[in-house]
Parts: structure tokens; sequence; C-alpha cells
């Protein structure tokens, strides 16, 4: 966690990029590099449907989501993938459940930013 869902993209590409990756997205994120996971999905299309990154993880403040997105944006497009389309699907501790458990302390986050996400 975080998890980084990508959409229409070869494994190989995925598989070249994955040091800087997860390197700019860690520091971007504010995440320990070790804690970000890549995934590539392989899904059949019915309808035609867009090149996309979905970003699971916990909320962060606007501009953090902006900057992460706009940093994601800039590596893709450098690399000939300028229409993808990048989304979240936000997470809450409380609701995130590891070993069958709920999670209620995030290390890597500070105590405000988590009892802000337990208001979600």
């Amino acid at each position: 966690m975080p998890y980084l869902r990508f959409k229409g993209f070869e494994e190989g590409f995925l598989q070249r990029i994955l040091p800087v990756l997860t390197e700019e997205f860690s520091r971007a994120a504010a995440v320990p590099r070790e804690i970000v996971k890549v995934e590539l999905l392989n899904i059949e299309q019915i309808s035609t449907t867009p090149r996309s990154l979905e970003i699971y993880m916990f909320p962060r403040a606007q501009e953090k989501h902006d900057y992460i997105v706009a940093m994601l944006y800039e590596l893709l497009s450098r690399f000939g993938y300028p229409d993808v389309h990048i989304f979240f699907v936000l997470l809450a501790p409380s609701l995130y459940y590891k070993e069958g458990m709920p999670l209620k302390d995030v290390s890597w986050l500070t105590s405000s930013k988590v009892e802000c996400l337990d208001e979600l």
C-alpha cells in the first residue's frame, strides 16, 4: 500500500520504468519506497476505454494529489503515454484491514493526518 494499478500498458514497459516510478512516487507521496505496490491489470475491454492508472492510497491535501499526478503524467508522457487517465481511489485507515485487523497506526503519516482520515 499504496497501489499503482495500470491498465492498457505493456508489462515490459512497466518493468523497465519500475525503479524510477517507485522512487519518484514514494518521494512525491512521502511514503517508504518499499511499500509502493505496482500492478498491471489484465482486463477484457467490452467497450473502448482509455489507458489508465488507478492510485489506491490514503488521502492527502489536494495540492499533494495534484503534485503526484503531475509527476506521474510527466513521467508517462516522457515515455510516450500522454493519453493516460490518472485517478485516485482514496482509502481510510479505519476501513483498511491487514490480517483481519483494521489499520490503526500508519507510521509514515503524521498523527494529524491520521486523525483527519478517521473522519472520512
